[in-house]
């Protein structure tokens, strides 16, 4: 699968060493001349990606800053930090370890855009050979400070005191999945001064469950934090870029409500737009006018949705899956940052977690995904001639009417179609989604 949430496939055929020193020329030619950070989540397949992703950047003339096991938002982190000419991440993201993928950054740390991704395509089924002979090999480097760079970026917002969150002698629980957040997580929070349990933080073990961190699959998450009487959890998917929290009742928050908590904070301290994607939560829409600004929708995708923080100048933006992008930090989401920003949130209100979730506006949101092999632009028409509201084709159709919406679109990194649905109650949300898959056998 081929789209700006990168090139993705299972392993085998879909995605192995040959596919990714060839896509990983492509990219090469897009490039100037310098270096190329590349890091990795934690799966056993990285190591064997990555040298083949090593051997193709060197051959083409760059010279290699390895990062090894990173989050997607280090090395995002890395490449500005480092000057380099782009980025390559090796992860999956939410997907388990049957997939792999090469995520490509531009010279900025940013995820580069559908048009750089179509040229790259076009270089990869174009015939032509992706390898000329070398005017020089590029060199290999290691660089192991890039969690530091990271978490220093972070504690030195001025919307974080470090001190305060240390002087409440707050108690975490972290899943990382055995992930990519499994070293940096826990130095933040130790950063902090937050006492902190680690639950799946081994680099070196499989992942222990389905890695997306969706409500369902936190249960040992919740039972941890009352075990430890903790104030709060935090898990991550295998890149660490997207983040689910759970309060110090061990109960698991949607993973929509972790920007909508984040965003909360970050306007009561500045004002500005702010930018999600058309799948993401209503609660942004009533945040933002809480606060007196305007919230903007972009297409599904963190590349779509930082263009259109640039274009509106947001102070604050992200996806309902959990992603929180917080440009003072930089242009991604990122789990790390959504720690902080959560935590100074506690902190400076004096409220537990469980309290600054009851106080926003409360939804439900249901999300489902289904096999489609048939005609999109045809369900499309019969969703419009079935649900009444107002028509959202940006990507794929979101329609909203008074009572909720629905939004239905292909993933970007399944081959399926994703219905979500949004309504006051779980079971009017269900409803939408029962009545939009029902169109999808016709």
């Amino acid at each position: 699968m081929v789209s700006i949430s990168g090139v993705r496939g299972m392993l085998g055929g879909g995605m192995n060493p040959e596919v990714a020193a060839r896509w990983t020329a492509a990219f090469a030619g897009s490039l100037g001349a310098g270096e190329v950070a590349v890091g990795r989540d934690t799966r056993a397949s990285g190591p064997a990606l990555a040298s083949a992703v090593f051997g193709a950047l060197r051959f083409s003339g760059f010279d290699v800053v390895d990062l090894g096991i990173a989050a997607t938002p280090t090395v995002e982190i890395a490449v500005g930090h480092l000057g380099a000419a782009g980025g390559i991440i090796i992860t999956a993201s939410h997907n388990d370890e049957r997939w792999n993928a090469l995520k490509f950054l531009g010279p900025g740390g940013e995820f580069i855009d559908s048009a750089a991704v179509d040229a790259m395509a076009g270089r990869v089924t174009g015939g032509a050979s992706l390898f000329e002979p070398p005017g020089r090999i590029g060199r290999y480097e290691w660089f192991d400070g890039a969690d530091l760079v990271h978490i220093e970026r972070i504690v030195g917002l001025p919307c974080i005191d470090a001190d305060a969150i240390g002087e409440a002698r707050l108690r975490a629980v972290v899943d990382c999945v055995n992930g990519a957040g499994s070293r940096i997580v826990p130095a933040l929070l130790d950063r902090l001064r937050v006492e902190t349990f680690e639950l799946y933080t081994d680099v070196d073990a499989r992942f222990p469950r389905d890695p997306e961190p969706r409500p369902a699959m936190l249960g040992e998450l919740a039972a941890a934090v009352r075990e430890h009487g903790a104030d709060v959890g935090f898990a991550t998917d295998p890149d660490a870029d997207r983040l689910v929290v759970v309060d110090g009742g061990g109960t698991v928050l949607s993973e929509e409500l972790t920007l909508s908590l984040a965003a909360d904070f970050v306007l009561s301290r500045e004002k500005g737009p702010v930018v999600a994607n058309l799948s993401t939560t209503r609660r942004i829409d009533d945040i933002a006018a809480r606060h007196g600004v305007r919230a903007f929708r972009a297409k599904v995708g963190e590349a779509n949705v930082i263009a259109l923080m640039k274009e509106r100048d947001a102070v604050i933006g992200g996806e309902g899956n959990g992603g929180v992008i917080y440009p003072p930090v930089h242009y991604g989401r990122d789990a790390m940052t959504g720690i902080a920003l959560i935590l100074q949130h506690m902190v400076a209100s004096g409220q537990p977690l469980a309290a600054l979730a009851a106080g926003l506006p409360r939804y439900e949101i249901v999300k489902e995904k289904f096999p489609f092999a048939g005609d999109f632009e045809a369900l499309t028409n019969r969703l419009r001639q079935t649900f009444g509201g107002e028509y959202n084709m940006l990507d794929g159709i979101r329609i909203d009417t008074d009572g909720g919406w629905v939004h239905v679109r292909r993933s970007n990194t399944e081959p399926v179609v994703r219905i979500i649905a949004e309504a006051p109650t779980e079971d009017e949300a269900q409803g939408l989604v029962r009545n939009a898959a029902a169109l999808l056998e016709d």
